[in-house]
């Protein structure tokens, strides 16, 4: 609130700002399954032709039966009665790069398993169908008593959890439960998943289907990527979770999707179940001027250094492309999403709105037991700040560096293995570190991170002030006097630089508590233990409690405004229709893109650009199949992506897009650029979700991988 707040003087704006700009709008919101039958008349009146038992319901198969959480965060839908599961390419991603090699290049070439017996293991792959979800609000706060601390809140919160997770899980078979908070810890739900761990890959499309367009595409309109991949659940044969085994058989799901051939058009409703990962809706004004004015400028800086240094070893060399394809994806990602985000949270004027809003909050909450709430949280952000900077900087600099992360993780298993008795754990342990030593340096190019060093850390020595930094940076500095020097001698004085070098040491059982890299990370991280975390923790601990109080106090101040809890990684429920938008004066993007579009952009030059042959001769051939529609232009030609105005985020990948029938008609994959900031505040008019047409997944299926055999597990529909 730029340190001073000011009481507004008419009590009057208050109703009028809390409308203007805090209305829940038609299409905002992640509703919880469970109670849907509070929201299923304005999706009815909507269009949507089915009840709130066939989205949820714990006595019956359901709609809810046919998602799950894919690994721990994307979304994936069942589309057969024999396991198979659709969810994203990029979630799929770093399966099909560790299946990858320079002889199999699946990320290049697709991967197609023409039968079971060809489909890929995938160790330490999950999927969680959620068996049910319940209000334990009343058990979670047993004991409690508002003469609390808020320390003594939370062990009264974690022991009764914990009891109720237990008992939960008692039965056992994959189990599995977490009880989570909402509403900023004014209510409590427990979520209960039963978990199946033999998940094996099936197919996926050439990256240059399934990741078209690349980091320039990513989280823009209009998108041409076929951004899918096709895995199995196998079950023992009571259909029960169980460890990989050859003698699993196919899951068979309590419910399927049926996959519409009908197709989309504006104004169509649009339902996607999923498991959004992370939104901030109800964060006060200051909290949302740090994210779009501090903490996004510098981490979306920090990270253009390490893609541009990625990119230009990717680019001279196929392996490195290949090592590095997942690890750029997910330092991409997010780079990107930041910039669209803090651009929308500006041309809002979030901040300002929110900061009205507050005024009014005030001006209500005077003798009442929210008065100074809105002070103290702004108070406490200005404490705040400066830690949240130093550990934004921390997580982009030093914890980025991959020889040091490596180092840390490798050394604490091996200190472990040297102290301990047990034969079995150390020969355990043993087995942990042989495997983890194989994975990094598959995916290991010493110049990115070296120059990635040197980048980052120049950064951090530039941009953080001397009081906010580790002394051993600072001596160790002084002692080698450029960041070059330093790289040198770490890179060059470090075991874990050379799998050869390390493996004797191991073998010679040589404590490595002293080798660069480990004093490095373990410097690093003894500073933000003792010196952020313990302030960050405190501080956030009594945001938490405040936020508490201002969110109750929220609702009794706006009684008319409807209310939905924050997206936490659990099942949610979003509707809304194929609508286009309009991001700038003058233009206006229609809801859907064709195959039209992808030829437009074919480059053969640039690798993020250049679709495989067979693709071109189909589109010469128009040899499309049953998977056409006409365009604009009068062209027949093959749907590819569409946008409507459901409210999703992070962890909504994969999740199925679903008609006013709760048939399938897409898989979403994004956000538009322009509407990145919804994690925050929701805009109707830029806000939209990208989803894959499931016709182009057909498509893709039948026509360019030659795969059809997977067509005939799948139920169609055609309802125009």
């Amino acid at each position: 609130m730029n340190r001073t707040l000011k009481t507004l003087t008419a009590a009057a704006a208050s109703c009028m700002l809390s409308a203007a700009f805090f209305d829940a709008h038609a299409d905002e919101g992640m509703w919880l399954p469970s109670l849907i039958s509070q929201r299923i008349e304005d999706m009815q009146a909507k269009g949507f032709r089915l009840t709130a038992e066939d989205i949820y319901s714990i006595n019956s198969a359901s709609l809810k039966d046919a998602v799950v959480l894919f690994g721990r965060g994307c979304t994936g839908e069942l589309i057969s009665d024999e396991g198979l599961l659709l969810t994203n390419h990029h979630c799929g991603y770093s399966q099909i790069q560790k299946h990858s090699s320079v002889e199999h290049d699946y990320l290049r070439d697709g991967f197609w398993a023409m039968n079971r017996d060809e489909e890929l293991p995938n160790e330490g792959l999950t999927v969680s169908f959620l068996e049910r979800m319940e209000d334990v609000t009343d058990a979670v706060l047993q004991g409690y008593s508002p003469e609390m601390t808020e320390t003594q809140r939370d062990s009264v919160v974690k022991a009764n959890s914990g009891k109720l997770v237990e008992k939960a899980t008692a039965e056992g078979n994959g189990l599995r439960a977490t009880v989570e908070a909402l509403y900023y810890g004014n209510q409590y739900f427990l979520f209960l998943y039963r978990e199946y761990s033999d998940v094996r890959l099936v197919g996926a499309p050439p990256s240059s289907v399934g990741k078209f367009g690349g980091d320039t595409d990513n989280w823009m309109w209009p998108r041409h990527t076929g951004d899918f991949s096709i895995f199995r659940i196998y079950a023992d044969k009571d259909n029960n979770p169980a460890p990989y085994s050859e003698d699993n058989v196919p899951y068979r799901p309590k419910r399927h999707f049926r996959i519409s051939l009908g197709g989309v058009e504006e104004g169509d409703f649009t339902f996607v179940y999923g498991f959004p990962g992370r939104t901030q809706e109800y964060l006060m004004s200051e909290g949302v001027r740090y994210i779009s004015e501090v903490s996004d400028p510098h981490r979306i800086a920090l990270r253009t250094m390490r893609l541009d240094i990625q990119k230009k070893y990717m680019d001279a060399g196929q392996a490195v492309r290949i090592q590095y394809s997942s690890k750029n994806a997910g330092v991409a990602n997010s780079w990107k999403k930041w910039q669209g985000e803090m651009k929308g949270i500006r041309k809002m004027g979030t901040v300002g709105k929110k900061q009205e809003y507050e005024k009014a909050f005030m001006e209500w909450a005077r003798g009442t037991e929210y008065e100074g709430v809105v002070e103290r949280l702004d108070s406490l952000y200005g404490l705040l700040e400066p830690y949240s900077y130093a550990t934004d900087y921390y997580g982009e600099t030093a914890y980025s560096i991959e020889l040091v992360r490596f180092a840390l993780g490798y050394n604490k298993k091996l200190t472990e293995s040297m102290l301990s008795s047990s034969t079995d754990r150390i020969a355990e342990l043993r087995k942990e570190m042989k495997k983890m030593a194989a994975d990094f340096y598959k995916d290991y190019f010493i110049p990115i991170d070296r120059e990635s060093f040197v980048a980052v850390m120049e950064a951090f020595d530039r941009n953080v002030t001397d009081d906010f930094k580790p002394e051993y940076f600072k001596e160790s500095l002084t002692r080698y006097g450029t960041m070059e020097a330093w790289a040198d001698s770490l890179w060059n004085g470090s075991v874990f630089a050379d799998s050869l070098k390390l493996k004797k040491a191991t073998d010679s059982l040589r404590l490595l508590s002293e080798d660069p890299a480990v004093k490095f990370g373990d410097a690093f991280d003894d500073w933000y233990k003792k010196e952020i975390r313990p302030v960050t923790k405190r501080l956030n601990s009594e945001i938490t409690l405040l936020n508490r109080d201002y969110m109750r106090g929220q609702m009794e101040f706006s009684p008319d405004r409807v209310f939905y809890p924050d997206a936490n990684l659990t099942l949610r429920v979003a509707y809304g229709s194929v609508q286009g938008y309009s991001p700038a004066d003058g233009i206006y993007y229609k809801p859907v893109s064709t195959l039209e579009g992808i030829m437009e952009k074919d480059n053969p030059e640039i690798f993020d650009y250049n679709i495989p042959q067979r693709l071109r001769e189909i589109h010469a051939a128009k040899d499309y199949g049953p998977y056409t529609v006409t365009d604009s232009k009068g062209n027949i030609t093959v749907p590819v992506c569409f946008i409507a105005t459901n409210h999703t985020s992070g962890g909504n990948s994969g999740s199925p897009v679903i008609n006013a029938d709760g048939d399938l008609i897409g898989i979403n994959f994004d956000r538009v650029w322009e509407g990145t900031m919804s994690d925050i505040v929701f805009d109707p008019d830029l806000c939209r979700n990208i989803s894959l047409d499931i016709r182009y997944v057909l498509f893709i299926i039948d026509k360019v991988a030659g795969a059809g055999h997977l067509l005939e597990e799948m139920d169609f529909v055609s309802d125009r």
